[in-house]
C-alpha cells in the first residue's frame, strides 16, 4: 500500500520541497484555527459520548513540529479526554520487557483520545540510526508493528499515524535558533545534536519503516512541515475527514441566579496578596 501524503501546501502533496510560496498569515491562520477548534471541542463531545477510543502518533525528525501541532490540537479540549504521552528514556526495568510493552498501558480507554508524541517507533527510528538496539531488533520489531497495530485497530481503536517532514534547510534553522532562546533550549537535547549529522541514515530507516508499516489498517500520513501553520491545519482538518463523529446533542445551557454576600477585607493573618505589575 502506498503511503498517504497530506497536503500542506495547494499544489499536489509531495514529500520534501520548501516552504509554501505564500505563507499564511497570522490572523487568517487564527481565523481558521478557531473554527478547527469548534470542531474538536465537537469531536470530543461525540468521543465522550459514544466511548469511542482514538490513538494519533506523531512522528518525524528533529524540528520537524510535532509539538506545535499536538498543542494547536490540545489548547481548547479538555486534558480528561485528550492526553498526551510523550514517554522518556526506558529504565532499566522496561529495557528487559517486551518492547512495546511500555507503551501499551497508555493506549486510549473508552471516552479517550491519546496523542503520542513519539511512539513505539522509536525502535525503527532514533535507536536504529543511533544503535540503541541491534538490527536484528529492529527488523523484528517492523515484522511484528502491524499485527500489533491490527490488534489495536480490531479491538476497537481508531489509530492515525503522522509522518511530519521537514527540509534539511528548514531543520536546521529551527535547530540553530534554538540555541539562544532561553524558551526553547530545553528541546535541544544532546541526542538532537548527535542525531543532525545523520540526515541520509534517518532517511533510510524512516522509508525502511513506511515499507514495512504502512498497511490498510494503519496508513502513514505525510505532512509537509516547513509551512508550520498550514501544516497544523492541514493535519487537525485531517483528523477530523478521518475520524468519523457527529455532533452530540446538548441543551441550552443558562446560569443560575445566586446570592453574594457584601465583600470582606478580611482573609487570615498568614494570606498574602499578589502584587499588581505595572
Amino acid at each position: 500500500m502506498g503511503t498517504s501524503r497530506l497536503n500542506t501546501t495547494q499544489a499536489p502533496a509531495h514529500v520534501g520541497g520548501g516552504k509554501s510560496e505564500d505563507g499564511l498569515k497570522r490572523k487568517e491562520y487564527e481565523s481558521r484555527l478557531r473554527e478547527l477548534h469548534g470542531k474538536l471541542v465537537e469531536l470530543q463531545e461525540w468521543i465522550r459520548h459514544a466511548g469511542k477510543k482514538v490513538c494519533i502518533v506523531f512522528e518525524g525528525r528533529d524540528g520537524a513540529g510535532k509539538g506545535g501541532v499536538i498543542k494547536a490540537i490540545t489548547e481548547r479540549v479538555s486534558p480528561r479526554v485528550f492526553r498526551v504521552v510523550a514517554l522518556p528514556a526506558p529504565t532499566d526495568r522496561e529495557k528487559s520487557q517486551m518492547y512495546i510493552q511500555r507503551y501499551l498501558p497508555h493506549l486510549p480507554s473508552g471516552g479517550e483520545v491519546v496523542i503520542f508524541d513519539r511512539s513505539w517507533y522509536n525502535r525503527a527510528g532514533v535507536e536504529r540510526v543511533m544503535g540503541f538496539c541491534t538490527e536484528e531488533e529492529a527488523k523484528r520489531f517492523l515484522a511484528i508493528t502491524p499485527l500489533v497495530e491490527k490488534t489495536m485497530v480490531e479491538s476497537g481503536i481508531i489509530l492515525l499515524k503522522y509522518w511530519l517532514e521537514v527540509s534539511p534547510e528548514e531543520q536546521e534553522r529551527r535547530l540553530e535558533a534554538r540555541i539562544d532562546d532561553r524558551r526553547k533550549i530545553w528541546k535541544l537535547s544532546k541526542m538532537d545534536l548527535l542525531s543532525f549529522s545523520r540526515w541520509d541514515e534517518y532517511t533510510d530507516a524512516r522509508d525502511k519503516m513506511f515499507i514495512a508499516t504502512d498497511t490498510a489498517w494503519a496508513p502513514w500520513f505525510i505532512a509537509h512541515s516547513d509551512d508550520k501553520r498550514r501544516a497544523r491545519l492541514n493535519i487537525i482538518e485531517h483528523l477530523l475527514d478521518n475520524i468519523p463523529y457527529k455532533r452530540v446533542p446538548r441543551t441550552k445551557v443558562a446560569l443560575p441566579k445566586r446570592h453574594i454576600r457584601a465583600p470582606s477585607q478580611t482573609f487570615g493573618t498568614h494570606l498574602k496578596i499578589v502584587p499588581e505589575v505595572h
